[in-house]
């Protein structure tokens, strides 16, 4: 009943926000939020939009698989976040648009726009039902299967909530809505550190010094060119993984274009993006003690690194209720404010982009209900279908999906040629199907396979398969 309360009290909180930004919404409200957002609010807000569900219950568990040799990849974001604010950012503010695939419809011609737009579609449908994915899991378990709810009534439920606050404000309800939520995920993140730090007995100062000592502190990778952790390998694809997720993403890009001008989305990219190495040190912190939490009560290490937060907190919430209290605190608010804006992006893109009425606002509700209903199937889709780690599921899918969109804006913003449109459907589609190909070969005779440079190896496949057909005639 608890737990009930507590996501009945926290949707109340959404929805009254919700009610005070809706007001007199229009079109330009949904889709720009006026371009009156203050870009401090964006950055803060962002930061728990980017992090999601997925780092809260994954990023802690990837300590005992690879170290912490995750913010390698987190040094690579914060490169890839400078790149996106002073390379996109002018040209989109200069251009005024409201999706960033407008400018593949000026630069390249029709079917490239619409191209670029529906890969978009593909692949934010595909990540955000994963992330959604691991919310709808999590309250299943500590809420809902007690009280005798079946987990598509929980998927229902939760889309159906997401839809009631996001349909009348849309992007200006959701900067608002993102701060709220990101206070919530790190005062979850930090609590659960300190209640974990107190398990173990010990005091700030040895918790850091635990960490700092245990052998998966381990950051770097420099001497094994094989290994898929290896730092330029890391590095690199964080680049482009932000160049790809952000830059090239609606669903963040929309917010960053709500800020009252370029100056001000600037210094709200920068300033968030640096956050993301402090932010992951915390998550891969509490593996480790987590980690040590188990070894110190005798208790084995779960196999599947997901289940190592959620796991820690079914042994203790029999006894003290306050984890299990802040861990559905800290999923509902991570997930959420990656759910939110996702449906909101998918809207927008799909009136603007595919259909084409951007001022149609029937139109745009009839799609945002539409958007919610397919976010449905695939979340239901997803639980049958997964069979990997939650985040690397996510990065998988990025590399086959986004990596036709990074060949496509590699090519317009690099080239001055121009391209084959008739042509660009089938390249995007090809190259994938190349990708997963090369994998395999590979794999096969090898032993190796790609990692998140598989995003990298799309993109250029895509870039030079564009660049070959461009001097025919279009």
């Amino acid at each position: 009943m608890g737990y009930g309360l507590l996501v009945i009290g926290y949707f109340c909180l959404l929805f009254s926000i919700s009610w005070w930004t809706g007001r007199k919404a229009t079109n330009e409200t949904f889709y720009r939020g006026n371009r009156q957002s203050p870009w401090y609010m964006v950055a803060f807000g962002m930061i728990g939009a980017s992090i999601s569900g997925v780092t809260f219950v994954s990023v802690p568990g990837m300590v005992n698989g690879i170290d912490m040799t995750y913010l390698q990849t987190c040094l690579g974001f914060i490169l890839g976040y400078v790149l996106v604010a002073f390379l996109l950012l002018p040209l989109f503010y200069r251009l005024n648009l409201t999706t960033i695939y407008s400018y593949l419809g000026q630069r390249l011609g029709p079917r490239s726009y619409k191209t670029g737009a529906s890969f978009f579609l593909l692949s934010k449908m595909t990540g955000a039902a994963v992330r959604f994915y691991v919310v709808c899991i999590i309250l299943q378990h500590f809420v809902f299967d007690t009280m005798g709810v079946p987990f598509v009534f929980t998927v229902l439920g939760m889309v159906l909530l997401i839809w009631l606050y996001t349909y009348r404000g849309g992007i200006r309800t959701l900067v608002f809505t993102d701060v709220l939520q990101t206070v919530f995920l790190f005062t979850a993140l930090l609590l659960i550190i300190w209640q974990v730090v107190n398990e173990l007995g010990m005091t700030w100062g040895e918790a850091v010094q635990a960490v700092a000592s245990d052998s998966r502190s381990r950051i770097f990778v420099f001497d094994d060119w094989m290994s898929k952790q290896h730092f330029w390998k890391q590095f690199l694809s964080g680049v482009f993984i932000v160049i790809v997720m952000t830059g090239l993403d609606q669903d963040m890009m929309q917010k960053n274009l709500t800020c009252r001008s370029l100056r001000d989305a600037q210094k709200d990219m920068c300033t968030y993006g640096m956050m993301f190495f402090p932010a992951n040190l915390l998550f891969l912190s509490l593996g480790i003690l987590l980690s040590q939490w188990y070894i110190a009560h005798g208790i084995t290490l779960p196999t599947a690194g997901d289940e190592l937060l959620p796991t820690f907190i079914t042994h203790t919430s029999s006894s003290l209720h306050l984890p299990s209290y802040l861990f559905i605190l800290g999923i509902l608010a991570a997930s959420f404010s990656s759910a939110d804006s996702a449906m909101t992006a998918l809207t927008t893109s799909f009136c603007v982009d595919i259909c084409r009425r951007p001022d149609d606002e029937v139109l745009r509700k009839k799609v945002h209900i539409l958007v919610a209903v397919v976010f449905t199937i695939f979340i239901l889709s997803f639980r049958v279908l997964n069979s990997t780690s939650i985040i690397d599921a996510i990065y998988i899918l990025c590399s086959y999906t986004y990596g036709p969109l990074l060949g496509l804006f590699a090519y317009g913003l690099l080239t001055k040629r121009p391209t084959n449109d008739r042509l660009v459907p089938y390249i995007c589609i090809a190259s994938p199907i190349l990708c997963y190909l090369l994998d395999w070969l590979v794999g096969q005779y090898t032993g190796y396979h790609f990692g998140y440079e598989l995003l990298m190896l799309n993109g250029i496949i895509t870039f030079l398969a564009l660049s070959l057909t461009s001097h025919k005639s279009v």
